[in-house]
């Protein structure tokens, strides 16, 4: 499986919104410099290095900074509205992006996939023209059951699933069975490692990012179960790093992970 880094490999270096933003900010262009430090050949720039925010000149110049450092980018953000998924549809072929990928993400909490499937519909043809396939990540608002049924009644190649390792366990799903049911259709998968544990009260558990290898996901597992369904998608690492002393302490700490766990993902037989 090709191995990546994503925008959500550094979350505390991109900027959480609502806790204190790092002096230097990372820029896409930092993150590519990151994944070539790392020897990886893929970056997917998601919703907190949002793209559309890059003016034309900025677009050229990381442009053409991945195609000299030979990665390829993956483009991310949220939501299904037709036209925002058009405009970055645009954005991913300027790229020679292979995938979108998106959540599901409405301002209605209501909103219903039957919504979702319409909205896709309205540009699953011009995905289909572009070469670009539309992933949608699983995530804890609905069932992977759900999702897995969206993608069949849509019947094409070009949209196809985010299999994210952990957001599904807020909707009581474990990553062995997020795998089960919405494998044959993955095209990219999100490598989260977490661990769980009782709280100091003892009433409750606490569900906290880990560094790749050192939490409780089954990763050898669930990589040789996804290169079974396709040994050229992308696997990018993402994390979960709690907060820190300070946002300095926390940037560095992600920073440490990503190295920790890209090592740990290479020598589990990515590349």
């Amino acid at each position: 499986m090709r191995l990546g880094i994503s925008s959500w490999t550094y979350p505390w270096s991109c900027g959480v919104t609502g806790f204190t933003q790092p002096a230097h900010p990372l820029t896409l262009a930092d993150l590519l410099d990151r994944a070539a430090e790392l020897r990886v050949g893929v970056v997917q720039v998601a919703d907190n290095l949002s793209l559309h925010k890059l003016d034309v000149s900025e677009l050229r110049e990381v442009c053409a900074q991945a195609a000299s450092l030979s990665i390829v980018v993956e483009v991310g953000t949220r939501g299904v509205d037709p036209s925002h998924l058009r405009h970055y549809l645009a954005l991913a072929v300027e790229f020679k992006a292979p995938v979108l990928r998106t959540l599901i993400d409405t301002p209605q909490p209501d909103a219903s996939l039957e919504q979702t499937e319409k909205s896709i519909r309205a540009v699953v043809r011009a995905f289909e023209g572009a070469g670009v396939t539309l992933a949608l990540e699983n995530y804890e608002r609905y069932s992977c059951d759900e999702l897995a049924a969206l993608i069949r009644r849509l019947e094409t190649r070009r949209v196809g699933i985010c299999l994210d390792t952990v957001n599904s366990l807020g909707a009581l799903e474990t990553p062995e069975r997020v795998v089960e049911a919405l494998a044959p259709w993955t095209v990219n998968l999100h490598v989260k490692d977490f661990t769980i544990e009782r709280v100091p009260q003892k009433m409750g558990f606490l569900v906290s990012g880990a560094p790749a290898g050192e939490g409780r996901l089954n990763i050898p597992w669930l990589l040789g179960r996804m290169n079974q369904i396709n040994p050229q998608m992308s696997a990018i690492l993402e994390q979960w790093p709690p907060q820190a002393e300070s946002v300095e302490a926390a940037v560095l700490m992600e920073r440490q992970w990503a190295e920790k766990g890209i090592r740990y993902l290479r020598s589990c037989g990515c590349t």
